[in-house]
């Protein structure tokens, strides 16, 4: 077990070493990059707009039925709302959900190249496929889902503000007059901190697999599987580091 953890790990550092090399051709991989951004952001965008309001929607419905304490004010509800959001439901959930949504497509596209000898072919023409091919998607990821984050966190916040207002919890003004209160900006820099973490994470272990896929098939459905279950693992164990270093 150990041993076979060992190697995956040799061979996810040597693909990330050998990505970093001289293009051959500068507007062929500015080419495949752009495809890229466009793939991972604007591909992702519905899913990503849908999820970020109904989590808003949902923890402001939760957050209020919580909160039965005459005592509490009921902005309070709009601050929790938008720390959770900004520290955790946006970076973690939607990483987690683009694991299975960007991840699976990156282990399965890089796969099925792999055993139609795409790459192979690719190599014999003199191009170093790690760059051509696996640094476009880590540097894309690394670029839009942080900006889809960003997208997220405002939609969530919205999403609480509107359903506040439609389950008649709590007027728009008070939500607003919490938002303002209290705001700590470093929660900011934490959760985009996060945010470039989970990118590369979500990007690079979908390419390893799919990259060093070996058979048929089956094969790049058992590489999309386990590339998506082990980018869920590290993401949540990543967070948890973050959490406890940046908090």
């Amino acid at each position: 077990m150990i041993g076979r953890f060992l190697r995956h790990l040799g061979l996810y550092l040597l693909m990330l070493k050998r990505m970093f090399t001289r293009p051959e051709n500068g507007k062929m991989y500015w080419k495949e990059f752009m495809h890229q951004c466009s793939e991972i952001g604007i591909g992702s965008l519905p899913i990503v707009v849908i999820i970020s309001l109904f989590l808003g929607a949902v923890t402001t419905v939760q957050t209020a039925y919580q909160l039965v304490s005459p005592l509490v004010p009921m902005q309070t509800v709009a601050q929790i709302v938008r720390d959770s959001v900004i520290l955790e439901l946006s970076p973690t959930v939607l990483s987690i959900v683009l694991a299975g949504v960007v991840g699976s497509k990156i282990a399965s596209e890089l796969g099925n190249m792999r055993i139609s000898e795409q790459i192979d072919a690719l190599e014999i023409m003199g191009i170093n496929t790690r760059a051509y091919l696996v640094a476009p998607k880590i540097i894309g990821a690394l670029l839009v889902i942080p900006c889809l984050i960003v997208i997220s966190a405002v939609l969530a916040i919205w999403g609480g503000r509107f359903a506040g207002q439609a389950a008649g919890i709590l007027a728009n003004d008070i939500y607003d007059i919490g938002l303002r209160q209290n705001l700590n900006t470093y929660n900011i820099t934490v959760a985009l901190t996060k945010a470039y973490t989970f990118a590369f994470i979500v990007s690079s272990i979908p390419s390893y697999y799919g990259y060093h896929v070996k058979g048929g098939a089956l094969e790049i459905g058992r590489a999309s599987t386990i590339s998506v279950v082990v980018s869920c693992i590290l993401i949540l164990f990543a967070d948890y580091l973050l959490a406890a270093l940046l908090l």
